[in-house]
């Protein structure tokens, strides 16, 4: 059993999904939205980095996936989101956990089959996918698709190199 933590990183919000992932399906384990208050932005990283590293030694992950930057509203917003990113990677690697990168199409697409998805349909397609009672909140339904989709990648890259077995070390995959 391998458990994946997905973050989908932000300044101001957070989500985080976990996943146990056993002979190719997708066990919920928790997921939610770390809710960083108002203040300067290298407290509000702290924030980011201590709630990340506290996730990630109470649930014990073997791998994280986080999305990638995008551009979004503007360049100051990019630089914020992309310090997030940061905060989140670093208390990954300090938890010795490697780390995988997503563009939001790739994530959308793995999840729900198009990466022009809205969030609407992911947040169903998780909840789906996961046999949820409810759909979870928007900034965790992000994290477990990101989480779902590196899953789906693991599976391609293994089922590519004819079924031999794929994991990580010291942050890079191996497949032997």
């Amino acid at each position: 059993m391998t458990r994946i933590l997905g973050i989908d990183p932000g300044s101001r919000k957070t989500g985080y999904g976990l996943i146990d992932v056993q002979r190719n399906k997708a066990t919920y384990v928790a997921s939610g939205v770390i809710r960083i208050p108002e203040g300067p932005l290298p407290e509000r990283l702290k924030l980011i980095f201590d709630a990340v590293s506290q996730i990630a030694q109470q649930y014990q992950p073997a791998q994280m996936a986080i999305e990638n930057v995008f551009m979004s509203k503007s360049a100051g917003s990019a630089l914020k989101l992309g310090q997030a990113r940061g905060a989140a990677i670093v208390a990954a690697a300090n938890a010795d956990l490697p780390v995988a990168e997503y563009e939001a199409r790739k994530v959308k697409q793995a999840v729900v089959g198009t990466g022009a998805a809205d969030k609407l349909q992911v947040q169903h397609m998780v909840k789906t996918l996961l046999s949820l009672p409810a759909s979870p909140q928007e900034d965790a339904a992000d994290a477990l698709a990101v989480a779902l989709c590196h899953m789906h990648t693991m599976q391609t890259l293994v089922q590519t190199a004819g079924g031999a077995r794929s994991r990580f070390r010291r942050g890079r995959l191996s497949i032997s």
